[in-house]
């Protein structure tokens, strides 16, 4: 496979490849502690939303053969194709949707079982953060709110939606999603040392689930200044 400018090939799981471009918007420890934290269950059908270059539906894939299928949406063209080279390279059957998530068609009302999302939950504007990187890390094309009201609607009955934020916006992440019949059910928050403050939230709603959550122990994430390899099959 060539690739492109910038672009580099990263270990995904074994021996299976993720390509990755320097220049744009790269995986981080978050999209590893999703892809683990996401329960999946035999034959689900399930979406990556907001799925940039495909990490963690990709690492997902590789800890869940049982999944099946996979479907990732993407907004950045760039992204979409890097993500379509790398289930090209690894053999994956992986299907990838470009454009805005507020626009997926009806036609995928229902259909899936477990939407994954890793989504932009920085307020703020650009800063110095080029265009393509400022709208993977902040609300600036989708809110948190327009992902809960799309990802309800494309869930199935009973379907489940695992993501990620920041910790300081748990309750915001619970209301919202309550508001659009996600109820929380599994929630943990992870820290960077035993001792500080947890940075990050990982939960799991069911679409009309009842009302209950079981809150984990939180993970100590050693990773929790940088990326970090894809690679291997621990989980939380």
């Amino acid at each position: 496979m060539q690739l492109k400018e910038n672009e580099t090939l990263e270990v995904l799981f074994g021996d299976r490849m993720i390509i990755q471009n320097k220049s744009l918007y790269r995986f981080t420890s978050d999209s590893i502690l999703l892809s683990r934290f996401a329960r999946a269950k035999y034959g689900d059908a399930v979406a990556d939303f907001c799925a940039g270059s495909g990490a963690v539906g990709f690492h997902f894939a590789c800890l869940n053969p049982q999944i099946k299928s996979l479907t990732l949406f993407e907004l950045q063209p760039a992204l979409c194709d890097m993500a379509r080279r790398t289930a090209e390279y690894n053999g994956m059957q992986v299907k990838v949707e470009e454009g805005r998530l507020q626009d997926i068609p009806s036609s995928y009302d229902g259909a899936f079982s477990l939407i994954l999302c890793n989504p932009p939950y920085e307020r703020g504007g650009f800063e110095n953060l080029s265009y393509e990187k400022a709208i993977c890390r902040k609300e600036i094309t989708i809110t948190l709110g327009e992902i809960a009201a799309v990802a309800s609607k494309k869930l199935k009955f009973g379907g489940r939606m695992a993501l990620v934020n920041r910790a300081d916006r748990l309750a915001e992440v619970c209301y919202t999603l309550k508001q659009f019949n996600l109820e929380v059910k599994r929630v943990q928050l992870v820290s960077g040392t035993p001792a500080a403050k947890p940075y990050l939230l990982m939960a799991e709603a069911v679409k009309g689930g009842k009302p209950g959550t079981d809150v984990a122990p939180a993970f100590v994430n050693t990773q929790a200044n940088g990326g970090g390899t894809l690679n291997g099959e621990g989980g939380l």
